[in-house]
C-alpha cells in the first residue's frame, strides 16, 4: 500500500539531489541548443515534407502536464491529419486507467510522413525547444495529457515530481507497447532511483530503441 509518508519520503529524496538536478539542467539546455543548431537543416526539410504531405501546420501544439502538475504547451511535428484530436474517441476512467494504451497500431489518422516520423522518433525533435524553455528534460517521465493526470492517485502523482522527458525509463522498456500502469511503474521507479548515471544509461539505450524502432507506431 502506498502511503502519504512514502510520497513525502520520495519528495525529500529528490529535493536532496539538488546538485545532480542542477547539472542535469545545464546539460539539457547545452545539448538541446547544440542539437537545434546542428539539426536545423533536417528540421527545415521535415517541415516542408509535412506541409506537402497533408493539410495543417507542421508543428503540433498540445497542453501537457509537467512538474508538480503545472501545465505547459508541448511541441511535436504533426504526424496525424488535421484536427485528429476531434477524431479521438477513446474513453478512460479511474477503473480503466491501468489498462489504457494511448497509441494504436495502424491508426488511420496517421499520415504517410507521420508513420516515418513516429518510427524514427523524429516527431519529438521540436521538444528541444521545450527543454530550452525549461518545461522538459532530455530524460524523464513522458508528459501526460491533463485528462489522464486528473485521474492519478497519490502514488501515480509521484511521476510528476520531476520534469517530463523526451525519453525515459518506460520508453526504453516497451515504449508504446506498455499499458499505462506499467509505464507509471517505470516512471515512479525512475523518480525513486534518479541519478545522473541512470540518465546516461537511459540516454544511450534510447539510441538503440530508436534505431530498432521498438514500440513506435
Amino acid at each position: 500500500m502506498h502511503t502519504q509518508e512514502t510520497y513525502n519520503e520520495i519528495e525529500n529524496s529528490i529535493n536532496g539531489k539538488g546538485f545532480q538536478l542542477a547539472v542535469k539542467k545545464i546539460f539539457d539546455k547545452v545539448v538541446s541548443a547544440l542539437l537545434l543548431i546542428l539539426l536545423s537543416p533536417i528540421l527545415l526539410i521535415l517541415v516542408i515534407w509535412i506541409k506537402l504531405d497533408s493539410e495543417g501546420e507542421a508543428v503540433f501544439k498540445q497542453t501537457r502536464v509537467g512538474t508538480n502538475g503545472h501545465p505547459f504547451t508541448i511541441y511535436k511535428f504533426r504526424t496525424m491529419v488535421k484536427n485528429a484530436d476531434k477524431l479521438f474517441n477513446k474513453k478512460v476512467d479511474r477503473d480503466s486507467l491501468g489498462e489504457f494504451v494511448f497509441q494504436e497500431k495502424d491508426d488511420p489518422r496517421i499520415t504517410k510522413s507521420g508513420k516515418f516520423l513516429r518510427k524514427t522518433s523524429l516527431d519529438e525533435l521540436p521538444q528541444l525547444i521545450n527543454i530550452i524553455k525549461g518545461d522538459m528534460s532530455l530524460i524523464g517521465p513522458r508528459p501526460e495529457i491533463p485528462a489522464i493526470a486528473d485521474l492519478y492517485s497519490e502514488y501515480e502523482k509521484i511521476r510528476l515530481m520531476v520534469k517530463p522527458g523526451v525519453s525515459g525509463l518506460a520508453q526504453v522498456n516497451g515504449r508504446g507497447d506498455l499499458e499505462l500502469a506499467k509505464t507509471i511503474a517505470y516512471d515512479v521507479r525512475y523518480v525513486k532511483e534518479f541519478s545522473l548515471w541512470l540518465d546516461l544509461k537511459i540516454l544511450f539505450k534510447t539510441f538503440k530503441v530508436v534505431i530498432l524502432g521498438e514500440g513506435a507506431y
